[in-house]
């Protein structure tokens, strides 16, 4: 696995950030390490809520983010679009798409509306996560032993990021 992230801008003061990899296992077992709380626990965040198209979910991530996000498209295996609501930080799309190959799958991640000042940060952090799946999936475990919370994040993940943010802060925006 080799994970893979672009910056670019779509506006003077939003930008968008896309990362993605290929995973040693099939779609339908990635989909639900993308879409089921105990598994998304395992490598990205904590959620509870509605969990279907048009529902909203409440997450606390790994990096300390949290918030409401309303689930817009759901199709399984293939397409997932939440929406952060009004009132977060910073309102935002989030989109995955999981296309099999083979007997793996790619998962591609985009996060838009982004402010552009901090897109290598954004970046960095979705590197991590998807590092944080791969481990999740070839442990079959979590990849944050320790925990994480609104307050602090998950050591291992903080670590990481701090490592890849100088890279990403260097990665041209396009």
């Amino acid at each position: 696995m080799k994970t893979t992230g672009t910056m670019r801008a779509l506006d003077e003061t939003r930008g968008a950030v896309r990362v993605e990899d290929v995973y040693d296992t099939d779609i339908d077992d990635l989909w639900k390490a993308c879409t089921t709380p105990e598994r998304l626990a395992r490598w990205i965040a904590e959620v509870s809520g509605d969990l279907r198209e048009g529902g909203t979910v409440q997450a606390v991530m790994t990096s300390t983010w949290s918030g409401p996000m309303r689930i817009e498209v759901c199709d399984a295996p293939y397409h997932l679009l939440l929406t952060s609501l009004p009132g977060t930080d910073e309102e935002a799309q989030l989109e995955a798409w999981l296309t099999a190959e083979g007997p793996a799958t790619r998962l591609v991640v985009e996060e838009r509306g982004l402010p552009v000042g901090s897109l290598h940060f954004y970046g960095a952090g979705w590197q991590v996560h998807l590092e944080d799946l791969g481990r999740s999936l070839a442990g079959d475990a979590t990849a944050h032993p320790g925990g994480w919370s609104e307050q602090a994040p998950a050591p291992a993940w903080r670590a990481r990021w701090t490592e890849l943010t100088p890279a990403y802060e260097h990665l041209a925006v396009g």
